[in-house]
């Protein structure tokens, strides 16, 4: 893989289609003053490089996710995450120091999947010595929403929000069309329209409408990811709470400003509140925990977990300095079968 170290009109270009995912080059142009044959050009030297990809998913319904710590046989950890990596249900796969090995994100389609995969097919690892689940009921805060920071407000409010559904479009998308849309956008995000429609058989404007739709009612959510070790906060790590229910609902306004933070989900264990963070230096795991602990008084960090490296994420297979580098292994397959 080609080295590449982005500059700044590449970090602003990623802020923008963390904002816009699909936004068009030429409506892109004004909001970061280049034109849009530069734009297409940098977002590709990013994109071979493996410092952004962009991903289409189904965020689902409470009970379908679950956050799993996994402890492997010595010497076995990298071997069990190559394995694991394949399923599809696993979405992500992380290195941890700490009380574990593996930290696994879970993305079934549903409830009944979850259990399947906790029950039997994690069995089928056989370094795996122990799994402790953490289903999730309520994500607060997810990654989608974080953002790089380097526009100006005025530059943020000059990017295109997402284009509605069309007056005339169907209201509702059909199964087997929707399943289809998450699995092509899972493996690139900003995949054409047309190409789509031809492998769905339909037009192009049907798929343009149907996506549309799906991001209007939530059933389809796009994000812009970014290789951490080329950001400004390359320290990465898991926080695993226990918070007095009263300050939950404090966590519904707060999670957002504060900057370091990239997912926060409730969960039915031994904790109820899981966080992942991203920190600029390795001494800021302490002074988050610091941070944490006062913003939400009679809370207690009861464990953490430094990130060594990201093995899989949201599907996308990533090297040892956190670039993606494929194959792509969709969430969701193109049919039911």
């Amino acid at each position: 893989m080609q080295d590449y170290e982005p500059d700044d009109v590449d970090f602003a270009l990623i802020h923008a289609l963390q904002i816009e995912p699909r936004a068009s080059w030429k409506a892109l142009a004004p909001a970061l003053a280049v034109d849009p044959v530069t734009l297409s050009r940098r977002y590709q030297r990013l994109l071979n490089a493996g410092l952004i990809w962009i991903t289409g998913y189904d965020p689902g319904t409470p009970g379908r996710g679950a956050l799993i710590e996994i402890e492997c046989a010595p010497g076995q950890s990298v071997s069990t995450a190559e394995a694991i990596s394949e399923d599809p249900m696993v979405a992500s796969i992380d290195f941890t120091a700490g009380g574990r090995d593996l930290l696994l994100t879970l993305m079934a389609e549903d409830s009944v999947d979850t259990s399947r995969f906790l029950l039997h097919r994690l069995g089928e690892y056989p370094a795996i010595r122990r799994a402790r689940t953490h289903l999730i009921t309520e994500v607060l805060f997810e990654a989608g929403n974080w953002r790089l920071r380097t526009l100006s407000a005025e530059q943020v409010a000059k990017v295109p929000a997402a284009r509605p559904p069309r007056p005339r479009a169907a209201r509702t998308v059909a199964p087997g069309l929707k399943r289809l849309i998450h699995h092509e956008l899972g493996i690139d995000g900003r995949a054409p329209t047309t190409a789509i429609a031809e492998r769905a058989g339909v037009s192009n404007q049907r798929i343009t409408d149907a996506i549309a739709t799906m991001r209007r009612d939530g059933s389809l959510r796009l994000r812009t990811d970014v290789a951490r070790t080329y950001s400004e906060w390359p320290i990465y790590a898991w926080y695993f709470m226990q918070v007095p229910a009263p300050l939950v609902e404090r966590l519904r306004t707060s999670l957002g400003k504060i900057e370091e933070v990239r997912l926060a989900v409730l969960v039915a264990s031994e904790y109820n509140l899981i966080m992942a963070v991203w920190l600029r230096t390795l001494n800021d795991v302490h002074r988050f925990e610091l941070l944490l602990e006062k913003l939400l008084p009679g809370s207690r960090v009861a464990d953490r977990s430094v990130v060594m490296q990201i093995g899989k994420h949201l599907g996308h297979i990533l090297d040892d300095r956190g670039r993606a580098t494929g194959p792509v292994v969709s969430m969701i397959s193109p049919d039911p079968t």
